[in-house]
C-alpha cells in the first residue's frame, strides 16, 4: 500500500485473475495511484480495513463472492463511505442493477479500456479528494449535512451513505424545493460521459430512501419528471 505521506491515493483491487490484476495495477500506477491486490474476498476485506481510498471489485471470486464483499464493506462504519467500482464480466442488466443496489458506485463490464477505468477511478477519487470544495453544508429542522466531510445526519443520527449516495443527496438538498430530472441527476452525480443509465438513478434513490428511514418522506418522486427534496417545515426560508 501507499505510504500515507506519499500523496498517492490507495486502491484495493480485489481480482483473482493474475493477468487482469497485473494489467489494471500497471495502468493505475501510471496514473499515480498505489494498488494493493487481493485474490479473494476475505483478503480484500482485510486490505480495505487496513486503509484504502477506493475499491475495485470483481464479482466472480473464490469463496466469498464480490456482492457479499460489497455488502460487508458497506456495513462497516469505517469503510461505508469508500467508493466502490465493480469490474465484472457479468454484463446483464440484472447484474448491474444488483451491484448498484448492494452499494457499488459504478459498474464496469469486462473487457474494458484500461485508460477508461483509470479515468473512472480518478473521478471517484476526486469526489473524496483534498481538492474538494471548502466547507459547506445544509441544515434544517431535521437534517444536517457537511458537504466537505461527507457527513449527513437525520435528527442527530448519522446516516451511513456511500460516496455516490451522498453525492445524490447533496444534489437534492442543494436544490431543495426544485425538481431535478433523472437526466440532471445523472449529469451532476455521475458526470456527462458516465456509462450509467437512468435506471441507476432510480436504484440509488431507492437505496438513499431506505437509509433515510423516517426522513425518506423528504425525497419526493415527481411522476414523469424526477425527484425533489422537501425541506423540514421548521427549516429557514
Amino acid at each position: 500500500m501507499a505510504n500515507p505521506g506519499s500523496g498517492r491515493r490507495r486502491v484495493v483491487l480485489i481480482e483473482d485473475e493474475p493477468d487482469i490484476a497485473e494489467a489494471i495495477s500497471y495502468q493505475l500506477h501510471k496514473a499515480g495511484m498505489e494498488v494493493r491486490v487481493a485474490r479473494t474476498g476475505e483478503e480484500g476485506l482485510h486490505a480495505v480495513r487496513a486503509g484504502a481510498d477506493l475499491v475495485l471489485l470483481d464479482l466472480n471470486l473464490p469463496g466469498m463472492d464480490g456482492l457479499e464483499v460489497c455488502r460487508m464493506i458497506r456495513r462497516q462504519a469505517t469503510t461505508a463511505h469508500l467508493p466502490i467500482i465493480i469490474v465484472s464480466a457479468r454484463a446483464d442488466e440484472v447484474d448491474r442493477v444488483l451491484g448498484l443496489e448492494m452499494g457499488a458506485d459504478d459498474y464496469v463490464v469486462k473487457p474494458f479500456s484500461l485508460k477508461e477505468l483509470a479515468a473512472r477511478c480518478r473521478v471517484a477519487l476526486r469526489r473524496r479528494g483534498p481538492e474538494a470544495e471548502p466547507a459547506q453544508g445544509y441544515r434544517d429542522g431535521s437534517f444536517e449535512v457537511e458537504f466537505d466531510a461527507y457527513v449527513a445526519r437525520y435528527r442527530g443520527v448519522d446516516l451511513r451513505l456511500t460516496a455516490k449516495e451522498f453525492d445524490l443527496f447533496r444534489a437534492l438538498v442543494e436544490s431543495a424545493g426544485r425538481v431535478l430530472t433523472r437526466e440532471r441527476l445523472l449529469d451532476r452525480v455521475w458526470g456527462h460521459d458516465a456509462d450509467v443509465d437512468l435506471r441507476s438513478v432510480d436504484a440509488h434513490v431507492r437505496r438513499l430512501r431506505a437509509k433515510l428511514g423516517a426522513g425518506r418522506r423528504h425525497v419526493e418522486t415527481v411522476v414523469g419528471l424526477g425527484y425533489r427534496f422537501v425541506k423540514d417545515s421548521s427549516a429557514p426560508a
